[in-house]
């Protein structure tokens, strides 16, 4: 497809244009450009852009010129790993049809919601269906939920779909599906091993973007800074006074790690909370929301939150603890620096912790530059 088309050259209708135009969106992204015609055209798709690069509308778009909105049976579901991805994707899809005025209906079914309320979600005849594929499937195999009309089925963070933990489920969801099934897979990251995973589920798919895998947006600044154990979290501190960020993600591996810098935070007078796997749906919910809207300016988090979490005015992301691979240190850094802001990940490390951020830097062909801090600043080693 061309390069650099807008919408018009996509020939989408003036009402979605408007409808995007209205969340300040002017122009697609290249996946939004690359991802329309072959879903147009029922081809099935394997997309991989980097984080904030837009995937989320770059199969809604299409998707919303393909639902028949006079046809009440279900037509689309999309799959998720988190609820806290389905109720943003979901929130996505509802904002879209109401700046286009278009009649299209979608419910979040998440294995954490009520499932008597989700079954009576189902009679107000959705077309849409967004949700995690246990729940899911428990509502096909309960009888309450009819997927025979589905045409697509679009996989969101497809790379963690792809994992052992979520491909059982994946697996039944596509056999629940008629034989033709159109299948669209997304993420930002895919190796080999997951886009020959994902290759089993299509038929002859178009592969996108598979180069962007290791990409990190470039507006993002790269930094870690050395520390015993122990103060680690009066280092943070001390980091988060030197960049008065606005807003924040702080990622922590272990539960112990997130209550104790979040008790800290808050003694210390910030605004914070965490999310965490355990927390209820509730507690979750309620974090998100008062970060989303700035009630508080940090949200501690497990990388539950670095999945697919898609937050406005992030500027920075520390991580207390190292993610245990490379590819979740792209995920994580990639909360910030989307859309073109600029954005900035530190790291909080020990000695015997460089190697990791040297791998990092050769993996991903970036500069992570060590800092130290001195009267209250961050400045070079």
């Amino acid at each position: 497809m061309e390069i650099n088309m807008n919408f018009k050259d996509m020939d989408l209708a003036d009402n979605l244009i408007t409808a995007l135009n209205a969340q300040n969106i002017k122009q697609p992204t290249d996946i939004q450009q690359q991802l329309f015609a072959p879903v147009l055209d029922n081809r099935d798709v394997i997309g991989c852009s980097q984080t904030g690069s837009g995937k989320t509308l770059a199969y809604l778009i299409p998707l919303f010129c393909k639902i028949d909105v006079a046809d009440t049976h279900v037509q689309a579901v999309i799959a998720v790993p988190t609820q806290e991805l389905g109720i943003q994707v979901l929130r996505q899809i509802q904002l879209l049809a109401g700046n286009a005025s278009m009649d299209i209906r979608a419910i979040a079914l998440v294995g954490e919601g009520n499932i008597s309320r989700q079954i009576d979600s189902i009679k107000t005849r959705p077309q849409i269906i967004v949700g995690t594929t246990g729940r899911i499937l428990k509502l096909i195999h309960m009888k309450k939920l009819s997927v025979h009309n589905v045409k697509t089925l679009i996989v969101d963070e497809a790379d963690k779909m792809l994992a052992k933990d979520n491909i059982d489920g994946l697996t039944q969801l596509r056999r629940s599906l008629m034989k033709y099934t159109q299948i669209i897979m997304v993420s930002a990251s895919m190796d080999k091993k997951s886009i020959q995973a994902a290759s089993a589920f299509n038929s002859e798919p178009v592969i996108l973007n598979i180069k962007a895998d290791k990409a990190i947006p470039g507006t993002i600044r790269h930094m870690f800074i050395i520390s015993d154990r122990r103060n680690r979290i009066e280092t943070l501190r001390s980091v988060i006074n030197a960049l008065s960020p606005k807003k924040g993600i702080i990622f922590a591996n272990t539960a112990y790690d997130l209550e104790e810098t979040v008790n800290k935070l808050v003694y210390h007078h910030y605004k914070a909370d965490m999310l965490y796997g355990s927390n209820d749906k509730l507690q979750r919910k309620k974090a998100v929301e008062e970060f989303r809207s700035g009630k508080i300016n940090f949200l501690v988090s497990t990388d539950l939150a670095s999945r697919g979490l898609q937050i406005d005015g992030i500027d920075a992301v520390f991580n207390l603890n190292l993610p245990e691979n490379s590819t979740e240190y792209q995920h994580r850094a990639g909360r910030c620096g989307r859309n073109g802001m600029q954005g900035v990940c530190v790291s909080v490390i020990t000695p015997n912790e460089v190697d990791k951020i040297k791998a990092y830097q050769k993996e991903f062909g970036i500069n992570i530059i060590q800092r130290r801090l001195f009267k209250g600043k961050l400045v070079a080693k």
